[in-house]
């Protein structure tokens, strides 16, 4: 299960490009001494100019913004990083910066920077030569699965959810239909699909080789036939058979995708097993604006009576109304995260710089500046999750042992820190960093 799955990437050609101008050189607060005093200061100025900005106090806001730009860096320790994307979100809200569109334009273009992976640099050279901004994504997605445990803890737990919920399928034709509701790049299924060819193959074992359907929901039809295509080109070389279907999902029109889970409920062939796959995606529901969207689109997932509805979820309260609650919950959960990126990657790692501006900066630039409907970061606390999910009929299926090793197997071999920690907590597993729980991913039916 801990097979990769590595998107093509383009050839040593493709890496010529100008080198940039170096950046200014880091700014120090204090002494390392008093390193530890300067980051609650900078913390503390950080909450003082939100609560001014909650006031509508723009005047005293600018005045601590502009000491707080001055004493952060994008290239300095984890504290100063985030100070520098929390203060732009800031300046965005506040309206004392106008171009949220282009505010990390210029952040990591450094030749002083490094690639700590030489496959990380030719997916960025390719794709900013290209520069196509879904394919920039994609290599962003490509380094966050591949420089930080988030993404893989999530698939790999998941994917044994499905594995133990379908071990013993007995509805006669071993056919088994995943419904991805964010495929993405296709990551999570290689290591399924690798799993379920062993299980077929072991000689003590009289179960028929499995048949797999994947319907792979996305916005970009482009981006789903290229993971359509990876991944039956894969499911050949197991000798699996495979279909795949794809489902664009028009941007936020979620009622469309309702009704697209309706009809596939409708047209769902005799005999297959339905796996619902829900990783990092049902937040997007929780949208006051919309009335009970969550609810209905449980409902639907209801109506294709799956064997197992796995999720994945931040375990943040990012969807809370209140500005000052959202900032706060933002503020420790981000912190985390850079620092288990400062202790894992080297300050002058090009991929660690490009990941905190252009991934995390924008979940920031979300959380921090966008209101109402524009806000898709509407992260919820897994007991929020727990409550949901029982309202509408569904009963958690505990997470098994074997997940739990499979986890503490990939952060010992992948990411060596530590900080990583895991933790079962109301059969579910939840991955994070020293004291701070960061994901959760739990099963149900």
């Amino acid at each position: 299960m801990l097979a990769s799955f590595k998107s093509s990437s383009s050839s040593s050609e493709d890496a010529t490009e100008n080198p940039p101008p170096p950046p200014p050189p880091p700014l120090c607060l204090a002494s390392s001494s008093a390193a530890t005093s300067a980051a609650h200061h900078l913390r503390r100025l950080l909450f003082t100019a939100a609560d001014f900005i909650s006031q509508s106090n723009v005047s005293a806001a600018r005045n601590i913004l502009s000491i707080l730009s001055t004493n952060s860096s994008p290239y300095g320790d984890s504290t100063e990083r985030l100070v520098h994307l929390f203060t732009k979100a800031l300046s965005v809200r506040s309206g004392l910066s106008e171009n949220a569109a282009t505010w990390t334009t210029n952040e990591m273009t450094s030749s002083s920077t490094v690639f700590t992976s030489s496959v990380c640099k030719e997916q960025f050279l390719f794709r900013t030569k290209n520069n196509n901004n879904s394919d920039l994504e994609s290599c962003y997605y490509l380094w966050l699965n591949q420089l930080t445990p988030f993404i893989r803890f999530s698939h790999l737990t998941a994917n044994q959810a499905i594995l133990d919920a379908t071990e013993s399928n007995n509805n006669g034709n071993g056919a088994l239909h995943i419904l991805d509701l964010d495929i993405s790049q296709g990551l999570q299924w290689p290591p399924l699909m690798q799993a379920l060819a062993e299980r077929s193959s072991n000689p003590s074992s009289s179960t028929p080789p499995p048949s797999l359907r994947i319907t792979g929901c996305g916005r970009d039809v482009t981006v789903l036939n290229r993971t359509g295509d990876r991944l039956t080109r894969f499911a050949s070389s197991l000798g699996l058979q495979f279909q795949f279907h794809t489902l664009v999902i028009v941007e936020e029109d979620l009622a469309g995708l309702l009704l697209q889970i309706r009809l596939l409920a409708l047209s769902a062939v005799q005999g297959e097993t339905i796996a619902v796959n829900c990783v990092h995606f049902l937040h997007r529901f929780f949208n006051d604006d919309h009335g009970d969207m969550i609810g209905h689109f449980l409902s639907a997932i209801k109506s294709l009576n799956p064997r197992i509805v796995t999720m994945a979820e931040r375990e943040a309260n990012h969807g809370d109304p209140s500005f000052l609650t959202r900032f706060s919950e933002a503020v420790d959960h981000y912190m985390a995260i850079f620092d288990s990126l400062e202790a894992t990657l080297p300050p002058n790692s090009r991929e660690r710089i490009t990941l905190e501006q252009r991934w995390f900066g924008k979940e920031i630039l979300d959380v921090v500046a966008a209101e109402a409907a524009e806000r898709k970061q509407r992260h919820r606390r897994f007991e929020v999750w727990e409550e949901v999910m029982r309202r509408h009929g569904f009963v958690n299926v505990p997470i098994g042992s074997f997940a739990f090793s499979q986890a503490k197997l990939l952060l010992r071999l992948h990411y060596p820190s530590e900080g990583y920690n895991l933790q079962f907590l109301n059969d579910s597993l939840f991955l994070g960093w020293k004291n701070r729980l960061l994901f959760s991913v739990s099963s149900w039916k």
